[in-house]
Parts: structure tokens; C-alpha cells; sequence
């Protein structure tokens, strides 16, 4: 299963506190993350993460372009509601690409919980 991780830079300690909570979930799956983020999970876990772009520079639209294809499964993207971003519109069409194919998205740590069990069952 096909996983992808996201986090402005505000919430990438958090997504990283997040994964090391849930690894024994997330080694399950195949990970793939955008630049930055996929780094310092590697960086901070035993996770083994596809990088892609950077998102201002495209990873987004690189996770968006997978989940249209149908090869990924769910998306925990780690959100700054109080920061604008120079890349909203990027953030936009992929939010928008995970409800055109019912692809499972989560934007806060609870949601990220919620959607780790429901994938791989309560444990």
C-alpha cells in the first residue's frame, strides 16, 4: 500500500513526533513524501520514503499525479491553517484531486490516527 506525507514547515516536527508514534503502521506501507519531509523522516526514523519535489516546487502536484493514477492509497498532509502559502494553489488542486478519487486525506493529527486505523486496523 501506497502512502504519501506532507507537512508545511511549520508542522513538520509534528508529523515526524507522528510517525515515530505509528512507524510500526507506516513501515507497512510504501511512503513516499515531498522533499524536505521525506528527509527529515528519514533523517528521524528507520522509515525508508520516496522523496519528491520540494511542494512550492511540485511535489504536490508530483503526489496529486499519483493519486489520480490510483497508485496512492491515502495522504496525511500536515497543515498550517494560520500561515499563508506561496503554493495555496498547488495545496488546493491536490486536496481537491484526493475528492475527485475518494482517496483517503487527512489534515491533522486525529484525522492522520483515524486513517492509519482504517487501514490497517485498531491495534
Amino acid at each position: 500500500m501506497r502512502l504519501a506525507l506532507i507537512a508545511h514547515d511549520e508542522k513538520k516536527d509534528d508529523l515526524i513526533e507522528f510517525a515515530r508514534e505509528h512507524e510500526d503502521w507506516l513501515s507497512e506501507a510504501e511512503l513516499m513524501a515531498t522533499g524536505t519531509t521525506g528527509k527529515r523522516l528519514m533523517e528521524a526514523t528507520d522509515l525508508e520514503v520516496e522523496r519528491k519535489a520540494s511542494g512550492p516546487l511540485g511535489g504536490d502536484m508530483q503526489i496529486g499525479g499519483e493519486i489520480a493514477d490510483g497508485d496512492c492509497k491515502g495522504l496525511i498532509f500536515l497543515r498550517d491553517p494560520l500561515t499563508a502559502q506561496p503554493h495555496e494553489p498547488d495545496v488546493s488542486a491536490l486536496l481537491r484531486i484526493c475528492d475527485v478519487h475518494d482517496t483517503p486525506l487527512a489534515t491533522n493529527e486525529a484525522s492522520a490516527t483515524f486513517l492509519l486505523e482504517g487501514l490497517f486496523g485498531d491495534r
